[in-house]
């Protein structure tokens, strides 16, 4: 097959959602893996702009990162793509031992000719700036912007808090201890931009180059800068799904495919489980109104047998043509289940889900929490995922490609617990537009 222009591996399986989203919108022919593709598929899947893995190194160890990021750097090189993208949540929600950026950065830059990665701080679009190298972002869809170390949910994300706003301080506990800022004040021009990009790496290149972006025009800038850079040698970017948005419109053909205006309603019951347990995420559950809530007891859930249980009563109620909204309760610290970690937790929701789907059809599936999605779709027999259009920001609505299996053509939600409008389960029923 013709090398793709971008490959990108995202770290969980909401955001390489989002990324597809972004690509196909711009025009690019792009087509999701749920896991590494061999020949034979890439040949199947025919010529592509951009191709994405979904992953889950978020939740990972440094060891195990580097076991699963290995071959996605042996097979950037055997494409000949010009970008490598390691796709991180806009929070950058990362510690030394779990979804290391510095481990990521480490192993994925042998596979590209530049010795230094571009980290864009921003994606405006999700209400996330980077401003002198500081991270902010808004609690919610437009909601109030905070500091990152001030943001009412990220300072206290159970598994990486936020503590310190400054990304290059943050990256630097990772193992990238040379990160300089190309601030937002060098983009007053092109040509600026360009003196400023060479003069930071005239001397000896540093781990990465940051880049500060506030507003859409700022990544615009940032997207001609880097690609110039990619068609000279190839280059890994690091950021969230801005990083294919600033590039995109140098690689979009002259027609690009419409995209949807509107999104019509569920074909039959939806099925959704959410496994994110942030304000945002609450407040869309007491929005849900055209479901029937079942709440998820961690302690039952953990059960093989509860379960089974569990997954019997949704696709009943499904299956009488109720949608259905399965919800995990907050684990009690005192019991049992309040020791469980958040990645069993999300294993057994992706247990759940395999469950009522060998049950049931759904109309369509949603699924909340970045963890929850990439274990969830981990756990169901497809092997792809292109987008047909949006339920909001950072909630794409997508097409599973499951070959022969019952799944196949099934549409499906991911969303991070921050993303996604209030009402965005009942766009999934009802459609918007």
């Amino acid at each position: 097959m013709a090398a793709p222009a971008i490959l990108y591996y995202a770290d969980d399986f909401t955001g390489a959602t989002d990324t597809l989203a972004i690509a196909t919108r711009a025009g690019l022919r792009t087509l999701l893996f749920l896991k590494q593709p061999n020949a034979a598929r890439l040949d199947e899947a025919g010529p592509l702009d951009c191709i994405g893995i979904a992953g889950a190194a978020r939740a990972m160890g440094p060891q195990e990162m580097r076991a699963e990021l290995a071959p996605v750097a042996e097979l950037f090189k055997a494409l000949g793509a010009r970008v490598l993208h390691y796709k991180t949540c806009s929070t950058f929600d990362s510690a030394p031992l779990v979804g290391s950026i510095g481990v990521a950065v480490d192993v994925l830059r042998r596979a590209v000719a530049q010795p230094w990665a571009a980290i864009v701080g921003g994606q405006p679009a999700l209400g996330r700036y980077c401003l002198f190298g500081h991270l902010f972002a808004s609690a919610g869809a437009g909601g109030e912007v905070h500091r990152i170390d001030r943001h009412p949910t990220m300072s206290r994300h159970p598994v990486t808090p936020m503590h310190e706003a400054d990304l290059r301080r943050h990256l630097a506990l990772q193992g990238l201890a040379q990160v300089r800022l190309l601030p937002y004040t060098a983009y007053v021009t092109p040509a600026r931009l360009r003196g400023e990009l060479q003069a930071r790496l005239a001397s000896t290149p540093p781990d990465a180059l940051l880049f500060d972006v506030a507003d859409d025009e700022q990544l615009d800038a940032i997207g001609a800068a880097l690609w110039e850079r990619a068609c000279q040698a190839s280059l890994l970017a690091v950021g969230p799904s801005s990083v294919v948005q600033a590039l995109a419109p140098r690689l979009a053909g002259p027609s690009p495919a419409p995209w949807p205006s509107r999104i019509g309603p569920a074909p039959g019951p939806v099925f959704v489980l959410a496994g994110s347990l942030s304000p945002v995420t609450e407040q869309q559950i007491r929005a849900a109104r055209s479901y029937e809530l079942m709440w998820l007891a961690p302690q039952q859930l953990m059960q093989p047998a509860g379960c089974a249980a569990l997954a019997q009563q949704m696709a009943q109620r499904l299956a009488s043509g109720c949608h259905v909204l399965a919800c995990l309760r907050r684990p009690d610290p005192s019991s049992d289940a309040g020791q469980v970690s958040a990645r069993e937790l999300a294993q057994a929701g992706g247990a759940l889900l395999a469950r009522v789907l060998d049950q049931v059809r759904p109309g369509r599936i949603g699924i909340a929490g970045g963890d929850t999605s990439s274990h969830a779709v981990q756990a169901l027999d497809a092997w792809g995922l292109s987008c047909v259009g949006s339920v909001g920001p950072g909630s794409a609505l997508c097409r599973l490609h499951a070959g022969a299996a019952p799944l196949d053509d099934m549409e499906i939600m991911l969303k991070g617990g921050q993303m996604g409008s209030e009402d965005v389960f009942e766009r999934l029923v009802h459609g918007h537009g």
